[in-house]
């Protein structure tokens, strides 16, 4: 979720980045994450057995024998990358033990 002159900025560059409206939050928009996560170039990606689905970018792989810190180094790396393309910290929706 992000305010709407941040979701502007992004419209600069990006004019057919999807958006939505965030019911009892004026001004705030969702950006969504598998947009986010394909528009920064995770979409198929891999770091050794750890991937991001090739179909559907919010979804991670584990293609053989990744281990938990793999996944996570992924995740991360993924976050990292959506702050530095368009300023937004995404976060998991996943408990991470």
């Amino acid at each position: 979720v992000i305010s709407a002159s941040h979701f502007k900025t992004i419209k600069e560059t990006y004019p057919e980045a999807p958006s939505y409206p965030v019911p009892g939050q004026p001004g705030q928009i969702k950006v969504p994450a598998g947009w986010l996560i394909e528009q920064s170039g995770f979409k198929g990606k891999r770091i050794g057995d750890a991937g991001v689905h090739e179909k559907q970018a919010l979804v991670l792989v584990n293609y053989g024998n990744a281990r938990g810190d793999e996944i996570l180094e992924l995740a991360r790396a993924i976050q990292a990358g959506i702050k530095n393309n368009f300023d937004i910290a995404l976060e998991t929706e996943v408990n991470i033990i």
